[in-house]
């Protein structure tokens, strides 16, 4: 299939949402950070989910991931 449109793409929104779905998962994943909340603008032209953390000391972290869809090669 021909992708249509990048801005977002519907590739990036799924994408996206399903990082955000899966935050349970990736806490478990970690040996001392703890997930406090989950952002997402999946609107946006690049989609973008914030992930806050909280570490063992309780210090707050953020991650921050942008997904970009490469145009497919003609």
């Amino acid at each position: 299939m021909i992708t249509q449109q990048y801005n977002p793409s519907q590739l990036e929104v799924e994408i996206a949402k399903a990082i955000k779905e899966l935050a349970p998962e990736i806490e478990s994943k970690l040996s001392q950070f703890k997930v406090v909340s989950v952002d997402d603008n999946i609107h946006a032209d690049n989609p973008v989910v914030k992930i806050k953390f909280n570490d063992n000391d309780n210090d707050p972290h953020e991650v921050i991931l942008k997904i970009i869809q490469k145009p497919d090669q003609q």
